[in-house]
């Protein structure tokens, strides 16, 4: 039951930091901000890019070890959670 509530926490703390760089980016894209907007939009299309195919390769290759869907998952979801967590750090600490 202890797996069920901590994925259950991890599943809010990802929505809720996802939901923080949304609106800080939304809030650098409307600043007027010198280059902002194409530094940010090409940031985030390559980062996005980066981090699919990071989880891409992770599961691929925990499903290649014979380790389930459970755990390719798992490893999937750990390059997209960092990106995420990156850009909320380095959003947040530059407003």
């Amino acid at each position: 039951m202890s797996d069920f509530w901590s994925n259950w926490l991890e599943a809010v703390r990802f929505t809720c930091e996802a939901q923080s760089v949304i609106s800080a980016r939304l809030a650098l894209l409307v600043s007027a901000a010198p280059d902002a907007v194409v530094e940010e939009t090409a940031r985030m299309v390559t980062e996005k890019f980066l981090a699919f195919t990071k989880a891409g390769m992770a599961a691929e290759q925990a499903l290649e070890n014979g380790l389930g869907l459970y755990a390719a998952a798992e490893r999937a979801y750990a390059p997209v959670a960092a990106c995420v967590h990156a850009n909320n750090d380095r959003l947040n600490h530059a407003a």
